[in-house]
């Protein structure tokens, strides 16, 4: 693993990027809202991931949400969190989100290329970062510019389309692909040092394949930003975000059973308690 580097300009003061946990809290309360319309719902992955994208989206990008840069979410059973961000810019349409995997709406419960904002259909693991390379690719051979940004799942590392591209992007000198690694450490089957435990530690892995590495808190903004600045011409960026499943409600927080389900009433109103702004006052 190498030390940051300084080709891109820094983020780390900009507004947007200060205003990233106040958005982050509002994110959060906004997939719960859209939780109680539905039996069951994504929330806790979405809420390990929610300042991986926002940061990504919000900050890092060169222009909101696109430009020439280009956004992936392999980890699909992640979508609200990428939804909530389209629906605050104006790019998703709230009444879509709100029917959410239901007849009349656009929005399902994994990414679909097609809907606003969303590029690439994924929620079938492995196949967000060989297309993010394709993408790379294709742009360096029309002389477009832009980097490409994808989330992946530390679950998701399990499959072999996932090795493949990890060891072609840096051998065929695709430095212009950014991975950010969800690292929550639990998948369906429980937690990962059990499941697969020849996985961990993920970072050298990554970097014994050619990618630029960095390990970072995944709930800090800053640091986020930061990393994804350090991106260089030499080597695709990895960055390994360590988060927490169910960030921010507390009887979520490491819990697998909250990978897909609705809180009830009485949770819902815990939760909303929890995630209520600071300066703000709770009835």
């Amino acid at each position: 693993m190498t030390p940051p580097g300084s080709q891109m300009q820094p983020t780390v003061g900009t507004p947007r990027l200060h205003q990233s946990a106040a958005r982050c809290r509002r994110h959060r309360r906004r997939i719960l809202e859209v939780s109680q319309k539905v039996d069951a719902l994504h929330v806790a992955p979405a809420f390990s991931c929610m300042e991986i994208v926002d940061t990504i989206m919000n900050v890092a990008m060169d222009a909101p949400f696109g430009g020439q840069d280009a956004f992936i979410l392999s980890k699909g059973h992640g979508a609200m969190a990428q939804y909530v961000v389209l629906e605050e810019a104006g790019i998703l349409d709230p009444a879509s989100v709100d029917r959410i995997s239901q007849s009349g709406s656009s929005v399902g419960g994994h990414p679909d290329r097609g809907v606003p904002g969303v590029i690439a259909s994924t929620g079938s693991l492995g196949h967000g970062l060989p297309i993010a390379l394709g993408i790379a690719r294709g742009n360096r051979e029309r002389g477009v510019t832009g980097r490409v940004f994808v989330v992946m799942s530390d679950g998701e590392l399990m499959e072999g389309s996932v090795w493949e591209a990890l060891l072609l992007g840096p051998s065929l000198g695709i430095s212009e692909v950014t991975i950010v690694i969800d690292h929550n450490g639990s998948i369906s089957r429980g937690e990962i040092v059990n499941v697969q435990p020849n996985l961990l530690p993920v970072a050298p892995k990554l970097a014994a394949f050619g990618w630029d590495t960095r390990e970072v808190d995944g709930h800090d903004p800053m640091a986020l930003a930061a990393a994804l600045a350090s991106q260089t011409a030499s080597a695709p960026l990895a960055i390994v975000a360590a988060t927490v499943k169910g960030k921010g409600v507390s009887y979520m927080e490491h819990q697998p059973i909250w990978a897909y389900r609705s809180p009830s009433a009485a949770e819902f109103a815990q939760a909303m308690s929890e995630l209520a702004d600071p300066d703000v006052p709770r009835a």
